[in-house]
């Protein structure tokens, strides 16, 4: 009889002292409640509280991530966008992140759906699709105002995905053709006046140089080749002047 009430009393303080056994992780930090108040703060190895008395809430300090759902928000100049993101935060003071709020997880979450909205709102639809970092750091400095009291420390907000309606797809796909189009016609305009002008430099020149006329026209004639297709009659450029002067002369009179 007494070597079962000796286990019985063993057992019941092994079971004692698991219940008073706290194991912290490096990565966490544990929040002490005694009879219901804050009393003290657990670090990272092995610690130990008071059954029934005390109770522990773990609180992870690593860097967390969490998703921002894809969200429906109406631009400034009323476009309607779809846009999810992320949000990677950590928790700086445990005691804050349990006591001020019920799931700061899920705070943060809702907070930043709401501030996504609100920060679109304010935009255009280019400013939406240009600036994506600026949304990420607007969204930053409307969560970071209130995740301070709550001991969060928010690292960054960036946007992931950006959906457009299907109609606004096919007029900005047109839209960025017809500005392809655009540069296109400039780009070939801009040579052919270059080449009008090298052309007009090049006759110049050869109406300026003394037998230019003919070696030019000796180029293109070897430039045809000796294929019997070609026939090739050769016209003194003289002739043409002669001509040319004979109808100035008769136009004068």
């Amino acid at each position: 009889m007494a070597l079962v009430e000796t286990i019985g009393i063993l057992v019941l303080i092994g079971v004692i002292v698991a219940w008073s056994l706290r194991l912290i992780q490096q990565y966490e930090t544990a929040i002490v409640f005694r009879l219901g108040k804050m009393h003290r703060t657990l670090q990272p190895g092995l610690n130990f509280i008071i059954p029934i008395i005390d109770r522990s809430v773990k609180v992870d300090m690593r860097v967390l991530t969490i998703d921002i759902p894809r969200q429906q928000a109406i631009t400034k100049d009323n476009v309607p966008v779809s846009i999810n993101g992320v949000v990677y935060f950590r928790v700086t003071d445990a005691s804050k992140a349990i006591i001020n709020v019920q799931d700061y997880v899920y705070a943060i979450s809702q907070y930043a759906q709401t501030a996504l909205r609100d920060v679109v709102g304010q935009m255009t639809l280019d400013e939406v699709l240009a600036e994506r970092q600026k949304i990420g750091e607007q969204i930053l400095a409307i969560v970071e105002k209130e995740s301070t009291q709550w001991g969060l420390d928010i690292t960054a907000i960036k946007m992931q995905d950006i959906e457009l309606p299907e109609d606004m797809k096919r007029i900005m796909s047109r839209q960025a053709t017809a500005e392809r189009e655009k540069r296109a016609n400039i780009t070939k305009s801009e040579g052919d006046k270059l080449a009008a002008r090298n052309l007009s430099d090049a006759a110049k020149i050869m109406a300026e140089t003394h037998g230019a006329m003919q070696l030019r026209t000796l180029q293109t004639i070897d430039g045809l080749g000796p294929t019997p297709s070609n026939t090739v009659m050769l016209v003194p450029v003289e002739l043409f002047t002669g001509i040319q002067q004979f109808l100035n002369g008769k136009t004068k009179k």
